[in-house]
């Protein structure tokens, strides 16, 4: 039975600020004091989760953890991130609600870690399978590559998000992720061209500068010395705990999982070099003619590098710093630039081209990391934005992030009594209406769109004339004065006359977290954020692939004379947007607060929490909480804790739960308005109640246990006692036994003695009798021995004279057999001699009749006659041994009879010759038409092939069909085959590779002189006619498989909608006779066959890369093609034995 346990059980302070008791400041900030004192650093305030940052790694992020909070109750155990990450998980599996995690807290408070710790729970308890692997992977991945672009150290954090970023992670219907979509705010831009003392830039520029290889820094011009660069400070370059190079390394391998090119992330890297150079150009000034003052660049070496790297012409930038064109409907005026606009230029094409970049890198993750099924997906949102910020010098940066932090207050406070009413109403608790602060009034003064300051602010960097901070400020002072959260020097609010804290150029707002005073100074250059037309238009100018889609207004076909929208305008409708899909989204909130600004282990500094807390409305967030009921429980773990503290209910309630609870309650006379009782659970309304209940249930288990220690006691006595009284009977039983087994031993050794003397006499007495018996019988057996022995004797000498006698007639009889033998041997030797004599008579006299006959031949060249005669005779019987032994008439066959005499060495090889010859003639003549051009098209392939492609060699022995499908028999093909006016030489079944998933569809592939066809299986429709003219080459790999690319002539009409990727099993035929086709016509250039490992094929408008690798023995012998990300489909083939 699994043993249930609770959020009150051994409780460090209050887990839930909800029930903590008496509610005020100081009792707030000393509980979460007590809880972080004891590394408890997650509290609760109902569902809120409160975190702070213990600057230190602590032992509650370990895989048992994750599987202690799996699928637990969210008050069932300690309070944990964990908790909340696995509520919202399973309201989103279970329930089909979509959910949003909403993370905020000041610099340096660990929103970026909270934010890593839900994804990376989350990615624990989802399903498994190497595809929800490969997304939860490429999830995970996108945080190293935007922290690298978007991250940066500052005085409060080593590591520190200077942007605001949403990721909606989508789920199936099982709750596995499919993908996700990023959306990011407000990048600190100005970042890039200047950081505060004691912080830095962003980290990729010195990881680019620690990390990359030397031949890297040589390809992008770059040094590693930081101090050679304008843009980087110096002061903090290197920073304890952080190792750039190796960062890098992560980060290279973290946009390779996440699917970026090498030549993507080369470009890149081009960039940030070039923001790197651009910070070294500097200016100086030069009089005209017109006394006018000019800029002229300094060094034009930083200059001429960055126009290198991004393919600019050089006078074309150059111009664009120091002459500035604006356009009016029908005119253009040029202007000259001064030193200062200059360096304005500069900084902001920096700021532009680095936030671009960055809006560029979350767009591509985008494509890669999201969903690719059209199916309905749930969503789990995680918001990592910036907290409240209230610095000593507050501008436009903390208007609009305090802005933010509104809309996010107001929208928490609204979901927060939306939930608490849904439950009520759900519970069928009456509802009553909570008092608290809307600060509705706040979000109206920045956001309205007629008197807002953020519309103000807008109408003022929009109309002619001299426009200054101090302008907007009048303008401020005019419409804002009397609102009641606006103070500034001239508003009625401000008591200026006694308030000297309030500067002439400065404005103060009263937020929901305190009052926050802003400095005027730079709100309309950071709202215009101007980017000169002529650096837009330098920047399209450029060779390089992404800087073009960087700066689409400087197409100078698409001139748009409209301003573009300020910086105000596009955050406000960024925050809507937000604020939209958080309305649709179940909320989980995670407070996080640093707790000193030390970055210090074990340090509280109460005055720095309770400033975040104030900030943060966490009292606010209790107080609404506590307005109605402040604790709440389902009955059934309501009774199964408190049934002891009733006789009615313990320890067994056989009854339904909720009449145990009110039979409960009733007994404990806790009064009625203390409590109410919804459906399925109890509602307790004060603190008080629930902990008068855990007192009277801490001194009941006391009670419990002394009653269990007392009966456990006696039974341990008596259990004592009942082990003596059985070892005494069981000690006398075995004594007895011992007593009686010594007295028996003692008669039976007596009785024993007197046995043995008994049988001992007996046994003497029978042994001489026994002696005696036996003298008697050997004396009987030695007489019959005597007797026997002489009877054999007897019979022996009678057998030996017996055997004598036959012995002799054998002996005569042999030696008449032998006598007779020798005289028929003598005999028949005398006729063989006879024989033998009379043949050798006749041979001599054969001999003489022939010597006769032909001596009158051999009076003349006797000895050269008889030579040639024998080598005649020698050469016949050559001749016909070899007609005889002639090999058969396939060329292929290379047997030859071995020569009989070494003297015909020259002769045997060259009948060898001529017999090939003549047999390889016979064979041509056997030759058609067709079966000509079959060998002609073998030839070839060998010539393509041979020794390039694996697959070849088991191609040879295929004879080329052409019409595997005998298109004009089959009637199926009827239409397709009078669709194809010309003759049909190649015709069988491809799959064409769909790029989405690397999967394969059925097609007809039919070849003619001019054409290639390809048409449905199925249905025989025609889908594809590309002439042989549009084709450029064919790619194929090396290796065994059989897929191909048919490449189109860019700018062609067959061309729209990209290449063709096939498999064929007849991959040789086809790529020989599309080569042979080419060569053969005189009006096209000719095919050429690229055979490579790894090749691109353009689709549509984007190229993915084909890559062909070894498969491993557990893959099996199929060749496989797989989907690795948008841009890269893998082809698997199996190694070639």
């Amino acid at each position: 039975m699994e043993v249930k346990t609770s959020l009150l059980d051994n409780m460090i302070g209050v887990g839930d600020m909800v029930l903590l008791e008496p509610l005020t400041e100081d009792s707030f900030l000393e509980n979460l004091k007590k809880r972080f004192d004891h590394n408890e650093i997650y509290t609760y305030i109902g569902s809120v989760v409160i975190s702070l940052n213990p600057y230190r790694s602590l032992p509650i992020y370990t895989p048992d953890k994750v599987e202690e909070y799996r699928n637990r109750n969210f008050y069932e155990l300690s309070p944990h991130i964990y908790a909340l990450a696995d509520e919202a998980y399973r309201s989103l599996r279970d329930q089909d609600k979509d959910q949003c995690i909403l993370i905020t807290g000041e610099s340096g408070a660990g929103k970026t870690e909270a934010s890593k710790l839900v994804m990376s729970y989350v990615a624990a308890v989802c399903g498994k399978g190497q595809e929800v692997n490969k997304v939860k992977e490429q999830l995970l991945q996108s945080n190293p590559v935007l922290e690298a672009f978007g991250n940066a150290k500052t005085v409060r954090n080593d590591n520190s998000s200077r942007f605001g970023k949403y990721m909606d992670i989508e789920f199936d219907f099982k709750g596995d992720p499919l993908g996700g979509v990023i959306s990011n705010y407000l990048l600190e831009k100005s970042r890039v061209v200047k950081q505060p003392r004691g912080e830095r830039n962003f980290h990729i520029f010195y990881q680019l500068l620690s990390g990359a290889s030397d031949d890297t820094l040589k390809k992008l011009k770059l040094e590693r010395d930081f101090s050679k660069y304008n843009y980087l400070s110096l002061d903090s370059a290197t920073v304890s705990g952080l190792d750039d190079a190796a960062n890098f390394r992560t980060v290279r391998n973290a946009m390779q999982i996440v699917g970026f090119m090498e030549d993507e992330m080369q470009s890149v890297l081009e960039l940030v070099a070039a923001v790197l150079k651009l910070g070294n150009i500097e200016f100086k000034p030069e009089s005209r003619c017109n006394g006018m003052d000019e800029s002229r660049i300094k060094d034009k070496n930083d200059l001429k590098e960055m126009c290198e790297l991004l393919g600019i012409e050089q006078s074309v930038l150059e111009r664009a710093f120091s002459y500035r064109t604006v356009e009016a409907k029908m005119e253009k005026v040029s202007t000259t630039l001064n030193v200062a606009q200059a360096y304005y230029a500069r900084d902001a094409l920096a700021k532009n081209l680095y936030s671009r970049l960055f809006s560029w890198l979350v767009t591509r993750i985008n494509e890669s990391i999201k969903a690719q099924a059209k199916t309905r997906h749930k969503v789990m949102g995680v918001l990592d934005i910036y907290g409240f910020e209230i610095f000593e010098d507050n501008s436009f940066e903390q208007f609009i992030i305090n802005y933010c932090n509104e809309k996010l207050q107001q929208i928490f406070i609204e979901l927060t009594l939306r939930e608490e009413q849904e439950e009520y109403i759900r519970e069928g608790i009456e509802w009553t209406n909570i008092e608290y602060f809307n600060n509705a009034v706040i979000c109206d003064l920045i956001e309205n769109n007629q008197n807002g300051i953020l519309a103000m602010l807008d109408e003022e960097c929009l109309r002619p004339g001299t426009v200054t901070d101090e302008t907007f400020l009048d303008k401020l002072n005019t419409i804002c004065a009397d609102h009641q959260h606006f103070e500034s020097r001239l508003s009625k609010n401000s008591k200026f006359l006694n308030d000297h804290s309030l500067p002439h150029n400065c404005f103060r707002i009263q937020h929901y977290a305190g009052k926050v005073l802003y400095r005027v100074e730079g709100f309309v250059d950071k709202n215009n954020d101007l980017l000169y037309r002529d650096l837009s238009q330098a920047m399209y100018k450029a060779n390089h692939s992404l800087i073009k889609q960087l700066f689409p207004e400087g197409n100078p076909v698409k001139v748009n004379l409209k301003r573009p929208p300020t910086a105000g305008f596009q955050f406000k409708a960024s925050v809507g947007t937000l604020m939209s899909n958080l309305q649709t989204k179940n909320p989980n909130y995670i407070r996080c607060i640093k707790p000193n600004d030390k970055k210090a282990s074990h340090i509280f500094n109460e005055s720095l929490v309770c400033h975040q807390a104030r900030y943060l409305g966490l009292m606010e967030n209790v107080r609404v909480r506590r307005a109605g009921y402040a604790f709440r429980q389902a009955y059934e773990p309501c009774l199964e804790r408190y049934k002891m503290l009733c006789k009615n209910t313990w320890p067994h309630w056989k009854g339904p739960a909720r009449q145990g609870v009110e039979v409960l309650m009733t007994n404990l006379q806790v009064p009625a308005e203390e409590y109410s009782y919804g459906r399925s659970k109890i509602f307790i309304r004060n603190p008080r109640t629930l902990f008068f209940l855990e007192e009277k249930r801490k001194q009941c288990l006391e009670d419990l246990a002394t009653l269990i220690q007392k009966i456990y006691r006696g039974w341990k006595c008596r259990s004592h006692f009942l082990l003596l009284k059985k070892s005494q009977i069981v000690v006398a039983s075995w004594y007895r036994r011992y007593a009686q087994q010594k007295k028996y031993q003692k008669i039976k050794h007596s009785t024993t003695v007197v046995q043995s003397y008994t049988r001992g006499w007996q046994a003497r007495k029978l042994l001489r009798e026994l002696k005696y018996q036996k003298k008697c019988e050997e004396a009987v057996t030695t007489i019959a021995a005597f007797w026997h022995g002489t009877q054999a004797r007897r019979e022996l000498r009678q057998l030996k004279e017996e055997a004598r006698n036959k012995h002799a007639v054998s002996v005569i009889w042999a030696g008449w057999q032998g006598t007779k033998a020798r005289r028929e041997l003598r005999r028949l030797k005398e006729e063989a001699r006879r024989k033998h004599a009379v043949a050798v008579i006749w041979a001599y006299w054969q001999g003489l009749k022939v010597r006769r006959e032909y001596r009158k031949f051999f009076r003349a060249n006797a000895g050269k006659k008889i030579y040639n005669f024998t080598i005649q005779r020698i050469m016949q019987k050559y001749f016909l041994g070899l007609k005889s032994k002639l090999p058969s008439m396939s060329p292929i066959d290379k047997t030859w009879p071995a020569r009989p005499y070494s003297f015909l060495d020259g002769v045997h090889a060259e009948l060898r010759r001529i017999f090939h010859l003549w047999r390889c003639k016979k064979y041509r003549s056997q030759f058609t038409e067709e079966k000509k051009a079959v060998y002609e098209e073998k030839l070839e392939a060998s010539e393509l092939f041979k020794d390039k492609k694996a697959l070849y060699p088991s191609s040879v022995r295929q004879p080329f069909k052409g019409d595997y499908l005998e298109i004009s028999k089959n009637p199926k093909y009827q239409k397709l085959s009078s669709a194809v006016d010309e003759k049909i030489l190649l015709a069988d079944v491809v799959n064409k590779i769909n790029r989405a998933n690397g999967k394969g569809s059925p097609r007809l592939f039919l070849l003619t002189k001019k054409n290639v066809v390809l048409a449905d299986q199925k249905t025989g429709q025609l889908k594809a006619n590309v002439p042989l003219t549009d084709l450029a080459s064919v790619s194929t790999s090396s290796q065994t498989d059989g897929f191909f690319a048919l490449k189109l002539k860019e700018g062609s009409a067959s061309a729209i909608k990209g290449d063709f990727l096939l498999s064929s099993d007849h991959l040789i035929e086809m790529i020989t006779k599309l080569h042979r086709i080419s060569s053969m016509a005189a009006d096209r250039e000719k095919l050429n066959i690229d055979i490579l490992d790894e090749f691109l094929v353009q689709f549509k408008q984007d190229k993915v890369c084909v890559k062909f690798i070894q498969g491993s023995p557990k893959n099996g012998n199929s060749v496989s093609c797989k989907r690795k990300n948008n841009r890269l489909l893998e082809v698997s083939v199996p190694a070639s034995s």
